[in-house]
């Protein structure tokens, strides 16, 4: 079992539990999923990097990504339906706390000049950042990178609020910035 899981459980529940006053254990946010994608723009002219985005993908994710196709074609970007233009991968259970946890311990510390993450709630609970490259992973042997490549990172919860949300994340350990710093 996952650290965050047994976490989650023993201390983050029975506490916001009592933070917010539910009255049935089903009200209790909880994280549903955690979708990381990378759209690759230099696709249309490499195909390659698409691949090799996907091949780091599921290094990291610990699970095969998919690679994701263009729905239209649109002539100002040289796209035609159909080409392979980024991949994604959807995590759950299990394998979604041990990458939360590497995220939080492993990821985000090794960010230069870290100030904490930007509140970025989407008015429902849910949460997303973006990371410049694939190389913050352990996973990733910096020499066989063959181009940095940054990934978007969403954190679904079944949270109602951006309050509850926000509660849930911290108690997590997410690196949310101070309210003080956050207008630098």
């Amino acid at each position: 079992m996952a650290r965050l899981t047994e976490k989650y459980k023993t201390e983050i529940a029975p506490e916001l539990k009592q933070e917010f006053s539910y009255g049935n254990p089903h009200q209790i946010p909880e994280i549903k999923k955690i979708v990381i994608s990378m759209g690759i723009g230099k696709a249309v002219e490499n195909r390659h990097r698409v691949d090799s985005a996907a091949k780091d993908l599921t290094i990291i994710a610990g699970q095969k990504a998919v690679i994701k196709k263009a729905g239209k074609s649109v002539a100002g970007f040289k796209l035609r339906e159909g080409m392979p233009i980024g991949c994604m991968t959807t995590l759950r259970r299990e394998r979604m706390f041990e990458f939360l946890d590497r995220l939080i311990a492993v990821a985000l510390p090794r960010i230069r000049d870290f100030r904490g993450l930007k509140d970025n709630f989407d008015g429902y609970g849910n949460y997303s950042l973006g990371l410049n490259e694939q190389s913050l992973f352990p996973e990733i042997r910096l020499d066989k990178v063959e181009f940095t490549q940054g990934m978007n990172i969403t954190i679904v919860t079944s949270a109602k609020t951006d309050e509850e949300g926000r509660a849930l994340l911290k108690k997590f350990g997410m690196p949310f910035r101070n309210k003080s710093t956050e207008e630098n």
